[in-house]
């Protein structure tokens, strides 16, 4: 192999740059193409990040054809998520995906036998799993610190009605998916991550507000109840109608204390009478420039290195956006919904 790998940018939208970025902040990776329908906006790209040696292509199987290219980013819209990562796969290249990863259990499904067949590593966007606050959750729960989690919270709050005008292909069911697929799956993927369990059962509800002012082909606000093969209980709200600013709560409660963000009780602390408070970093933007690119892309690089997946790899988040179809089937049917899903 070339003393650094060459990476692939599909898609040229907000969340591409902070791929470009992650990739150009480390020492293995290079960026050696990028991929739009408009060549131009592709090579304004290339420039608009200093990449004087970046190819433009329109034709990602003239792109695939590259040698020089081992990483294929896939930040292209969401309904292109499916077929794009089964060609990148195919054709042997390692893949990264934004989420949702994809739209239907057809697709997911799809995707995850390419991704095994292929025998590439691959990574899904779940990028808050890098987050500072989610880091030290993780640390807290190994220690035991709050015992044994029966109930988890994680809700995404997100009125991204303002930034439609740039993305009115969010509002359609065919390319936006849901709520919970385009959005809130940040926040089920967090509850899978701190629970450590897997879902057995979910129930959803889901409706729009009066008027629909925003004129979503899908309802935007949900609300899911989980259960876990442990017997703990989960729940997640999104709405991306939300009148508020941008936020991500989280509450964990165990049997020797409860987790609020970054706030902690724990009966293993005689005398505590209040909560303590941990200064890091939270969760508390959904800009793309503020999520942690850097880490997960150094995570995803050194997966390919030492020959190993990735935590957040297709086939672990597959369990992830099962729950969000689940959730979306329930609502739609008024039932509860076993997983996994057949």
């Amino acid at each position: 192999m070339e003393r650094k790998m060459g990476v692939a940018i599909l898609g040229t939208g907000d969340v591409s740059g902070e791929h470009i970025k992650a990739f150009q902040a480390n020492p293995h990776t290079e960026v050696r193409a990028i991929l739009s329908r408009d060549r131009a906006r592709a090579e304004a790209k290339a420039r608009d990040y200093g990449l004087t040696d970046c190819r433009a292509y329109t034709d990602l199987d003239e792109l695939l054809k590259s040698a020089d290219i081992h990483i294929a980013s896939v930040c292209t819209p969401h309904h292109l998520h499916v077929e794009q990562g089964i060609a990148c796969a195919q054709a042997g290249k390692h893949v990264v995906v934004e989420k949702p990863v994809a739209l239907d259990l057809a697709g997911l499904r799809q995707l995850e036998s390419a991704i095994a067949a292929a025998g590439v590593r691959s990574v899904v966007c779940f990028v808050l799993r890098w987050n500072p606050l989610f880091e030290t959750i993780r640390a807290i729960l190994a220690d035991g610190t709050i015992g044994d989690v029966f109930y988890g919270e994680v809700d995404y709050l997100h009125g991204i009605g303002k930034g439609l005008h740039l993305y009115p292909w969010l509002r359609q069911k065919a390319y936006g998916g849901s709520a919970l697929l385009t959005a809130g799956c940040h926040a089920v993927d967090a509850l899978r991550w701190f629970v450590q369990q897997e879902a057995v059962e979910v129930f959803g509800y889901s409706n729009w507000s009066r008027g629909n002012p925003l004129d979503y082909e899908y309802e935007p606000n949900n609300v899911l109840l989980v259960r876990f093969a442990n017997g703990a209980m989960g729940k997640v709200a999104t709405s991306i109608e939300y009148r508020a600013p941008y936020t991500f709560p989280i509450v964990l409660m165990g049997n020797q204390g409860t987790i609020r963000d970054n706030r902690l009780f724990t009966a293993r602390w005689p005398g505590q009478t209040g909560w303590a408070a941990i200064p890091t970093i939270l969760p508390d933007s959904g800009a793309v420039t503020h999520h942690p690119f850097v880490p997960q892309m150094n995570h995803f690089v050194d997966c390919i290195l030492a020959g190993r997946e990735s935590h957040c790899n297709v086939a672990d988040t597959v369990k992830t956006h099962e729950i969000c179809l689940a959730a979306d089937l329930s609502a739609a049917e008024g039932r509860p919904v076993k997983l996994p899903l057949p």
